[in-house]
């Protein structure tokens, strides 16, 4: 069972769920295809190419466990997010708690459709990176919030 599921209060349910977007594979990507490059250039480049090839293992291993151990999501009642395996860190906001929702994208997130969502409470202001489809999870936490205003 995950973070979300395990921590939902009485009467409370799931609207919404994010994840990270595959940009957080990038550098394992671009390890991995110089690892395949130097592999082509010849015995003398081999070494260099095994080298390469463990970065990109270790990068891989690292962007998995931060891509499975994140969690974003959106209840009738709060705004959870929990990111981190080992050092953990997590929020859960009541949407009655919630003034403001924004979402930073850059060229590349715009087009590839990842960003940062910045969600600020009454108490703090969090910042969690490269979130995948970050306008519809600013979306469905407003559609929240306006919802338990109405009542």
């Amino acid at each position: 069972m995950n973070y979300i599921d395990e921590n939902l209060m009485a009467g409370e349910h799931v609207i919404y769920r994010a994840k990270l977007h595959w940009i957080v594979f990038l550098w394992t990507i671009i390890w991995f295809v110089l690892a395949l490059i130097l592999f082509m250039g010849g015995k003398y480049f081999a070494i260099g190419g095994g080298v390469v090839i463990l970065i990109s293992i270790i990068a891989g291993v690292l962007a998995y466990i931060s891509y499975s151990s994140s969690e974003f999501g959106v209840t009738n009642k709060r705004v959870l997010v929990k990111v981190g395996f080992i050092r953990r860190h997590s929020l859960e906001t009541l949407l009655t708690k919630v003034s403001a929702i924004q979402v930073d994208q850059g060229v590349f997130g715009r087009i590839l459709g990842y960003g940062t969502i910045i969600v600020t409470g009454t108490v703090s202001t969090e910042h969690f990176h490269k979130i995948s489809a970050p306008l519809e999870f600013r979306k469905k936490i407003q559609e929240q919030v306006a919802s338990v205003q109405s009542l």
